[in-house]
């Protein structure tokens, strides 16, 4: 975590004028400056920045804040992720309560991609391995594509730059044998450098150049890598992304290089695995149209399966592209397919449609014991959706098996008990979710409350406190998009309001309690001044 002195210390080193000004031009206008918002279409500016108060202000519409708040609605970033972009943007050292600061692997990564990229520029056979894919020198220094050599010169590399043997394992670039011996992970491998949303480098993948069995290799599991909470390439891509609210999920390198090459740089690819509920929440961060583009191969359609069955449950706009004849998206690009490439993107199959259609593929129909197989699974899939596409779908799902449509039947959502639905409060479900986003908040809220304040979402606040934060509970809530995330003043607004509420029922509780008259009267007083405390944040 980030000390608080430190945040300080970077606020005041922060002119908002030249934060704002890398993203929208800006004019002087008497002691403000001026220009057109970044956060809605406007010919006409109404977005103003003063430089006094430190501030920012949209009379179109309403968007406020400070260079911090900027970046994070802009950047579409959370709160910790913003400062840490910020503080890279003006070389400003961070300060972290942790023993070993996320400073010390950065520095690492950058290094050793620096080493990478300048070994790429001697070694002509990866040259000649990306030049004969089609990919042009703009592309490589873009996407800042290496080469890794020999065991021993990367050895000598580490060492010569006094890295330890512990921090080298612990951001995933050495591995030891059995006998002990230290080895880098990357030899003699082509390197795809691969950052995080605010354009860190967290790890890479590498391209065997030399015949190894394993063509593709990424980095382990470390502090600052998870390739299931990555995508290649998105550091370039979200621009575009959020601009167009569309993103192109494919499944390698050279697919997102020649994609963007060939204009499409909304592209991104998973690293070496499925796409999974951990991917949803970056995925999902614009609420774009998604467009898995896919192998047409077995191992292909399958993953597209399981990725549409999730996002179809999500109610995810988009779908899938399949490519068939053993070509995938890098080919079509260094083939100058460019026209078809569109026209697949801007019709792909829906999710629900391609499911249910798989899901029928792989039974006979024409055999009625198959059919009737295939109508269960394909019912059963219906009912993880809700009551309006289930609707929407029955036709759909008939005419597949050629059936009458009366045959398919609504089942209710199943999302708690049989039988049972559970009552929501928005509001403890929007403090769960920002607190979830914006962990930094957490110690703050921490400060003048606890799990007892929830009366409806006690579990789910438990599960975050617990750091459980792939359970089933808070990923869906995470990508629900009827429940909003909050700034910090309506966060704590919001707390003020439930703590009230809290303190309301629990000073019911106390009159009728049998509890002796003067451990009640302290405990009222306690209660009342906390009260009016509370009553400034709303």
């Amino acid at each position: 975590m980030i000390e608080k002195s430190s945040i300080e210390d970077l606020k005041n080193r922060l002119d908002i004028v030249d934060v704002i000004s890398n993203y929208i031009e800006l004019k002087k206008n008497g002691a403000n400056f001026k220009g057109l918002c970044p956060f809605h279409g406007e010919k006409t500016p109404s977005f103003i920045v003063s430089p006094q108060k430190q501030f920012y202000h949209c009379f179109g519409c309403k968007a406020s804040g400070n260079a911090i708040s900027f970046v994070m609605e802009r950047e579409q970033l959370n709160f910790p992720e913003a400062i840490e972009k910020l503080a890279d943007s003006i070389n400003f050292t961070l300060s972290y309560t942790t023993v070993q600061e996320k400073k010390d692997e950065k520095k690492i990564l950058e290094k050793l991609n620096n080493f990478f990229l300048k070994k790429f520029e001697s070694k002509f056979e990866a040259k000649k391995y990306l030049y004969e894919r089609g990919v042009f020198e703009s592309s490589i220094e873009q996407f800042g594509i290496g080469y890794a050599p020999s065991n021993q010169e990367t050895m000598n590399f580490f060492r010569d730059n006094n890295f330890s043997l512990m921090e080298l394992e612990d951001v995933g670039v050495i591995a030891f044998n059995d006998s002990g011996n230290p080895y880098s992970r990357f030899i003699e491998r082509i390197t795809y450098p691969i950052y995080s949303a605010t354009s860190k480098i967290v790890g890479f993948g590498g391209r065997t150049i030399s015949n190894h069995p394993a063509k593709y290799i990424n980095s382990p599991a470390t502090k600052v890598f998870n390739k299931s909470k990555h995508l290649y390439g998105y550091q370039i891509a979200k621009d575009k992304i959020f601009r167009e609210k569309k993103i192109i999920v494919t499944e390698g390198y050279m697919d997102v290089v020649m994609l963007h090459q060939g204009g499409f740089a909304n592209a991104v690819a998973t690293l070496g695995t499925a796409l999974t509920s951990d991917h949803i929440p970056l995925i999902k961060k614009a609420n774009p149209d998604i467009i898995l583009a896919y192998d047409g191969d077995k191992a292909g359609q399958e993953a597209a399966f399981k990725a549409s069955k999730m996002l179809g449950e999500t109610k995810s706009k988009g779908g899938v592209v399949l490519f068939a004849g053993g070509l995938d998206p890098a080919d079509m690009v260094q083939n100058q397919k460019i026209a078809n490439l569109r026209e697949l993107f801007d019709n792909p199959k829906p999710f629900i449609n391609f499911v249910l259609e798989k899901i029928v593929s792989n039974f006979d129909i024409s055999n009625p014991l198959e059919r009737e197989s295939a109508f269960t699974e394909g019912q059963n899939y219906l009912a993880s959706l809700s009551q309006i596409l289930q609707d929407s779908y029955k036709p759909f799902l008939a005419n597949l098996l050629n059936i009458d449509e009366n045959i398919v039947k609504l089942k209710p959502k199943k999302t708690v008990a049989e039988g049972q639905r559970r009552y929501e409060d928005i509001a403890e479900l929007q403090i769960i979710k920002t607190l979830l986003a914006k962990p930094n908040m957490l110690n703050t809220f921490l400060d003048i409350a606890n799990v007892k304040i929830f009366n409806t979402h006690q579990e789910e606040f438990e599960l975050l406190l617990d750091e459980k934060l792939q359970s089933d509970e808070l990923m869906e809530l995470l990508i629900r998009d009827d429940i909003c995330e909050l700034s910090e003043p309506q966060l704590m607004g919001q707390l003020g309001q439930i703590l009230i509420r809290h303190y309301d029922i629990e000073m019911k509780k106390l009159r009728n309690s049998p509890a002796p008259l003067k451990e009640k009267k302290f405990t009222i007083r306690k209660i009342r001044e906390n009260q009016l405390k509370l009553r400034r944040f709303i």
